[in-house]
């Protein structure tokens, strides 16, 4: 164990001071602190510090920091070649804030291997459309004509994107839309997505694990940094654009 067996208990103004991130605990990896909740003010304090909110109904609101940190280097998510030539057909759009509470939606619905119930709790979804409403959290849609059949959000501060969730509602639906927030985000300059824990699809697309520390060192240094587009609603400079586009290549 890094410290004591237990969390810290966070105290109760919004913009109270989180612990250091690297204080978080060794079993469970990356428990940190517990309690608080989940105003815009506290979210942000807690993305800029390498901390994310993760808990299931019932639950307290607990934080998490693990080690180390699973991300992608936004010109390194990978699609298979496979795939890349099923999408030089595909008719498939791609767009950005424009069914921001439909893709947390569809998160929260899409059934997860070996998990029982959601984690996208109605106050969770209800704090991300706040974060959504004041510009600082953004989805990236995938559409097959009208239909909604993929899509990613997370929170931007800076340079630096935290994802939190993605779906598929078409095969591939996820890997699209991970794919083209990626390649706009390296088009943009901004080097990391957040992508938090490991699992065997991420790292079929290419997420790579960074050791917390320089995790936390990345992050420090790129919320700094002004944003580049700045903030607001990602809609109109991410533009809507085919799906195809990403079929260019191994990485985007």
């Amino acid at each position: 164990m890094s410290r004591a067996a237990h969390p810290f208990l966070l105290a109760a103004p919004p913009d109270a001071a989180f612990p250091p991130a690297e204080l978080a605990l060794a079993e469970p990896n990356g428990l940190l602190a517990v309690g608080g909740d989940l105003t815009p003010v506290r979210l942000l304090n807690a993305y800029a510090g390498g901390i994310f909110p993760w808990f299931s109904e019932g639950q307290p609101i607990l934080w998490w920091s693990p080690d180390p940190r699973m991300v992608f280097h936004t010109d390194g998510v990978h699609l298979s070649s496979r795939f890349r030539r099923a999408l030089r057909a595909s008719a498939w759009t791609v767009t950005a804030d424009t069914a921001f509470a439909e893709v947390m939606q569809a998160c929260a619905s899409a059934p997860r291997p070996g998990q029982d119930g959601t984690w996208i709790t109605a106050g969770m979804h209800r704090a991300y459309v706040e974060l959504h409403r004041l510009g600082h959290a953004h989805s990236v849609e995938v559409f097959d004509g009208p239909q909604l059949v993929g899509g990613i959000y997370g929170v931007a501060i800076g340079r630096m994107f935290f994802g939190e969730s993605m779906f598929s509602g078409r095969s591939g639906g996820s890997k699209v839309a991970l794919a083209a927030l990626a390649h706009v985000l390296h088009g943009w300059g901004w080097p990391l997505i957040d992508a938090q824990v490991e699992n065997p699809h991420l790292l079929g697309m290419g997420a790579v694990h960074l050791p917390r520390d320089l995790f936390l060192a990345r992050v420090r240094a790129l919320v700094r940094e002004a944003e580049s587009p700045p903030g607001g609603s990602w809609t109109r400079r991410f533009g809507r654009w085919p799906a195809a586009v990403l079929a260019g290549g191994n990485a985007v």
